[in-house]
C-alpha cells in the first residue's frame, strides 16, 4: 500500500543523500504506477498529491496525468480542486490529453458553484490552447457579466489567456471589456486593466511596421478596431488614476500609504501602451 502524503515527505526530509532520496522516490512512484494500474479510484486523489510533491522536487511524474483528468471529472469538489491543481502543474498546453479537459471544463464554467467555475477559469488562463480558447470562449464570456466579482476578476484573466491565443476573436469582446472598467471591485478592475493591455500588445502585434493591419485575408479596419476602442477610454483611465491618487486611507487597499499601487502600475502600463505614437493620447 503506497504511503500518505504526509509520510512521504517525512521520509524524504529523513534521508540523509540524494541517493536516498531517489531510492524513496522510486519507490513510491512504482506504488503509485501499480495503483493507477488496477484503477484504484480510492486512493487516486492522494496520488495526485504526492505526485505534485515528487514535481516540486523535479522527478518525472508525466505518468500521472491522465490521473488529473479523471479527478477534473470527479463530481465532488475536493478530488476536482485536487485534480485542477495537478493539471495545471504537470501538464502544459502541448500536452495531447490536454484536449480531453474541453468538455470537464465546459461543464464546470457552467456549474452553479462558484468555487467550481473559479477552478475551470484557472485552468483555462494558465492552459488554454488555440482550440480551446475558440470553444470555450463563450462561456467565459459569461461570467465577465457574473454579479460575483470573484468571478470576474478570474473571467478576466482567463479572457486574457483566450484573446492571446485566439487575436483574431478580440474585437468581439472590446465593448465588454470597456463597460468592465466601471466595476467597483479593484480586484476586478486589476484584471480588466491586465486583460486591455494584453489584447492591446496583441494587436499592436498584428500590425505592420508602417501601422496597417497585416494581411489575414479579410477587410480589417486599418487603424485596428481594438486600439481606437481603447483610446476612447484615455479620459476614463487618467480619471481612474487621478481618484487614486486623491484617495484617502483606505485600510482594504492601502499599501504604505499609497492607495492600491497595483492597480497604478497596471494603469500606467496600459497608458504607455495607448500613448505610444499618439500625440493626443499622450496629452
Amino acid at each position: 500500500m503506497s504511503l500518505k502524503l504526509r509520510d512521504l515527505i517525512r521520509q524524504v526530509r529523513a534521508c540523509k543523500t540524494a541517493a536516498e532520496e531517489r531510492a524513496v522516490i522510486a519507490k513510491e512512484s512504482a506504488m503509485i504506477r501499480t495503483a493507477i494500474r488496477e484503477e484504484r479510484e480510492e486512493y487516486r486523489h492522494r496520488n495526485v498529491a504526492k505526485l505534485l510533491f515528487m514535481h516540486m522536487l523535479g522527478y518525472p511524474t508525466h505518468f500521472g496525468q491522465l490521473e488529473c483528468m479523471k479527478l477534473v471529472a470527479s463530481p465532488h469538489f475536493p478530488e476536482k480542486r485536487i485534480g485542477y491543481l495537478g493539471m495545471m502543474l504537470l501538464l502544459s498546453e502541448r500536452a495531447d490529453v490536454l484536449m480531453l479537459a474541453t468538455n470537464s471544463l465546459k461543464n464546470d464554467l457552467n456549474s452553479d458553484n462558484k468555487f467550481v467555475a473559479g477552478l475551470a477559469l484557472c485552468a483555462v488562463g494558465n492552459l488554454a490552447t488555440a482550440d480551446m480558447s475558440r470553444d470555450l470562449a463563450p462561456e467565459v464570456d459569461k461570467h465577465l457579466s457574473s454579479g460575483r466579482p470573484y468571478l470576474r476578476k478570474k473571467a478576466c484573466l482567463a479572457m486574457a489567456r483566450c484573446l492571446t491565443r485566439c487575436p483574431d476573436m478580440a474585437e468581439d469582446f472590446v465593448d465588454r471589456v470597456v463597460s468592465l472598467l466601471n466595476d467597483r471591485s479593484h480586484g476586478v478592475l486589476v484584471a480588466v486593466v491586465q486583460l486591455m493591455t494584453r489584447v492591446l500588445v496583441v494587436d499592436m502585434e498584428e500590425l505592420d511596421e508602417d501601422g496597417h493591419v497585416k494581411d489575414r485575408g479579410d477587410d480589417d479596419d486599418p487603424d485596428g478596431i481594438v486600439r481606437k476602442a481603447f483610446l476612447r477610454l484615455v479620459p476614463s483611465l487618467v480619471k481612474l488614476l487621478r481618484n487614486l491618487l486623491s484617495m484617502g486611507y483606505s485600510p482594504d487597499h492601502d499599501v504604505g500609504g499609497i492607495s492600491d499601487p497595483f492597480l497604478q502600475v497596471q494603469i500606467l502600463t496600459l497608458l504607455r501602451l495607448l500613448g505610444a505614437g499618439d500625440r493626443r493620447a499622450s496629452e
